[in-house]
């Protein structure tokens, strides 16, 4: 059943829906399932939308937009300015600001009256997101969700925050008070107000300009961002910085490679504690694993209790390489815990892996996870009881406190004792747990399908498949992957940004693109299958044409054909996420090798010199670029290994090399027969790498020149130990 035209037209006029109307027409393009479970006196036009972030606010008495013509011209029309609103659906104090200020009738009527109200999901929207968190950074020093911004009608920024409360208080403005004074001051100084805004993105603007890179970027670049990250580490709890702490993977991957070069234990050091503090923490979820966000606290103890899908990939990434490099058990389960959690809590039925789980239930930050010493004992009786309840400091006083109101409830976050390594004792009780925690209320599920974050995803399960000698990882990467291409693309075969109920939407920006790539790749790498880098090859050629700016040798984030922005950015540094310009330079890197392009090598290097000026203020700040460039610059290698499949001792040789750290080194494994002469017809440096004598072949070549091959498993290890040795450049 379709929605009433004439009520279509109502809601756009500026009218509303009674709740009642909505949930009882059902109607196929509105959401219900969605919407806020108290219903609302009425519904905005958010009820329209897909974003779970919007619909959360389908039912507040603000007369939202989605970003879009309708409001912009609207704007324009009557000469307004814009609020502005950028959250997500797992954001704390989106939420928080969401019950204060949006839920309430007096600002309400403000914003109706004066103001044309715009609310972006900014997973869905990470260009706008880009570009007006940069200027509240630019302005403010600092930055965060809910982003509120006040615009011009031309969306141009004359104030930027984070979160308001609703009344002045502390030092802090109130939203009330700031939307009176704007109200006041553009009807009696809208002159200064644009002044101001036109000065804001001239400055902002300025620094967005494309230019030509240098040469090559500074050799020194890598020896520096590791002194810089090892001036910042907590020897005592690991990572780097102080609190709040983040984990962030992208710096552990150079770590690495930095340590695979040097030879320096401490950088490996560095990497395995802070890993192994992760994993011991409160940040990380004990009883049904995943990582949270980030921590409140030097220990890793309270964290900000949402899990977003993106973390669990990088993290499963880095602790797999961790693994490779020590051999350390507790990294390998760790990896294989994250994966359990997101088989069993982010992924869709259709293949793709949801976006992220809320850190709120009934109303509390972290309610779903926090646990009472009496609770505990009840379940787990006074024989196990005690000796859970020691192994996961929990105490009878509670170690967790609101961060609102610094209460403590006797509640406990749990975590293992720092020396403790061993988490899977107990396991029987942790079972226990976890069946009890289900019957509580979950946390919101955030059920949106990113293209870009199922690539990171995708690329750490094939990872892990090899790694891990799993081949049910595998294949829930080769599913997700399918799902993507098939579903999560236009009809000219440009990628789409958000799946969500059976709709695909939003054209793809840059990091779509590169983060699907990169995980096409590993897939690749690990199946050998030729239709997944055909496919990464293709989009990748995409990529450039979509998004290449030939000026500057970088990538724009959103590219020719997507919507003309008040400033075109390009991603260069990492933050929660690595830089889209720095994947795309491990893409470009990685496919010019396999495929002996030439043209690929080239772009590459011109996106290197463009990473490289942009890493010369910051080196620590641009770690995935640094990452990258150690595989573009070498020295590096392949190996390729040659037998059948099916035969134990090549199974035995490849277990060996994907146990093996191997930093920037290819590995590459050709199948005896037909299949791997037609894959041989795609990666020229397959092409002469054949059994010999009948038995699996190891071929190691760096530099383009092979060394003698090695048959069989006996003389693999120790070619391969002097094969990975540190190699300075």
């Amino acid at each position: 059943m379709q929605l009433n035209k004439a009520l279509v037209i109502l809601l756009v006029a500026g009218q509303v829906l009674s709740g009642a109307e909505v949930m009882a027409m059902r109607i196929d393009n509105i959401d219900t399932q969605g919407l806020p479970p108290d219903g609302g006196d009425h519904y905005n036009r958010l009820v329209f939308e897909k974003s779970p972030y919007l619909l959360q606010h389908a039912a507040n008495p603000i007369d939202w937009y989605p970003w879009g013509e309708e409001a912009l011209s609207r704007a324009l029309a009557e000469n307004k300015p814009i609020l502005l609103s950028i959250g997500y659906a797992t954001c704390h104090w989106c939420h928080v600001m969401a019950r204060e200020s949006f839920s309430d009738p007096e600002i309400a009527a403000l914003l109706k009256r004066d103001f044309i109200a715009i609310k972006v999901d900014r997973e869905e929207r990470p260009d706008l997101d880009a570009i007006y968190m940069k200027i509240c950074q630019e302005v403010t020093g600092s930055g965060g969700w809910p982003l509120t911004v006040l615009l011009t009608p031309e969306r141009k920024p004359f104030l930027v925050g984070t979160y308001f409360p609703k009344a002045s208080g502390s030092g802090r403005p109130g939203l009330l008070e700031i939307l009176t004074t704007t109200s006041q001051l553009w009807r009696s100084e809208r002159e200064k107000l644009v002044a101001s805004a036109n000065r804001v993105v001239e400055l902002v603007g300025g620094g967005e300009k494309a230019s030509a890179a240098a040469d090559r970027p500074d050799p020194q670049l890598s020896g520096l961002a590791a002194r810089q990250l090892a001036a910042g580490f907590d020897a005592e709890y690991g990572g780097f910085g102080r609190a709040p702490k983040f984990p962030v993977p992208h710096q552990y991957l150079f770590l690495l490679r930095h340590w695979q070069r040097s030879g320096d234990p401490q950088t490996l050091a560095m990497v395995t504690r802070t890993l192994t503090a992760l994993r011991q923490g409160g940040i990380y979820d004990q009883l049904g694993f995943g990582f949270h966000r980030y921590s409140t606290d030097r220990r890793w103890l309270v964290p900000h209790f949402e899990k977003m899908l993106y973390d669990q990939a990088l993290l499963a990434l880095a602790y797999l390489e961790a693994y490779q490099a020590t051999g350390a058990p507790l990294l390998a389960q760790t990896a294989r815990e994250i994966f359990t959690y997101v088989n069993r809590d982010l992924s869709s039925p259709e293949g793709g892996f949801y976006s992220a789980e809320d850190a709120d239930s009934e109303g509390e930050e972290g309610l779903f996870y926090l646990w009472s010493e009496a609770e505990i004992r009840k379940i787990l009786g006074e024989t196990a009881g005690p000796r859970f309840l020691s192994k996961y400091g929990v105490k009878a006083a509670g170690n967790f406190a609101d961060e609102a109101s610094g209460e403590q409830k006797g509640l406990n976050i749990l975590h293992l004792a720092k020396t403790d390594l061993n988490p899977g004792e107990l396991a029987g009780e942790r079972e226990k747990l976890l069946a009890e925690r289900a019957k509580r209320v979950r946390p919101l599920l955030d059920d949106k399908v990113l293209t870009a974050w199922n690539g990171l995803m995708i690329a750490a399960l094939a990872r892990g498949g090899r790694v891990l000698d799993e081949p049910e990882l595998t294949a829930r990467a080769a599913r997700a992957a399918d799902f993507l291409l098939t579903r999560m693309r236009d009809q000219q075969g440009r990628l789409l940004r958000s799946y969500r109920q059976g709709e695909s939407r939003i054209a793809g920006f840059q990091d779509d693109y590169a983060y699907l790539v990169w995980g096409l790749l590993e897939l690749f790498m690990t199946t050998s299958e030729p239709r997944y880098l055909e496919e990464a090859k293709n989009l990748n050629r995409r990529m450039v044409e979509l998004f290449g700016d030939e000026q500057s040798g970088a990538f724009t984030f959103s590219g020719k054909e997507n919507e003309k922005l008040l400033l075109t950015t390009r991603e260069f540094y990492d933050g929660a996420l690595p830089a889209g310009n720095s994947v795309a330079l491990l893409n470009l890197a990685r496919l010019a090798g396999l495929l002996d392009d030439e043209q690929l090598a080239e772009r590459a290097v011109r996106l290197a010199a463009a990473c490289g000026t942009a890493a010369a203020a910051y080196p620590a700040g641009q770690t995935m670029f640094l990452t990258a460039y150690d595989l573009l610059a070498g020295p590096t290698g392949e190996i390729v290994v040659a037998g059948r499949r099916a035969d134990p001792e090549t199974r035995q040789v490849m277990e060996l090399l994907n146990r093996t750290f191997l930093g920037g080194h290819l590995l590459l494994f050709r199948e005896e027969g037909a299949a791997g002469d037609r894959l041989a017809e795609l990666v020229p440096m397959l092409r002469d790498k054949v059994m010999l004598d009948g038995r699996v072949t190891t071929y190691l070549c760096r530099e383009r020149t092979c060394r003698p091959p090695v048959i069989g498993l006996a003389g693999v290890a120790g070619a391969l130990g002097e094969f990975t040795a540190p190699a300075p450049r």
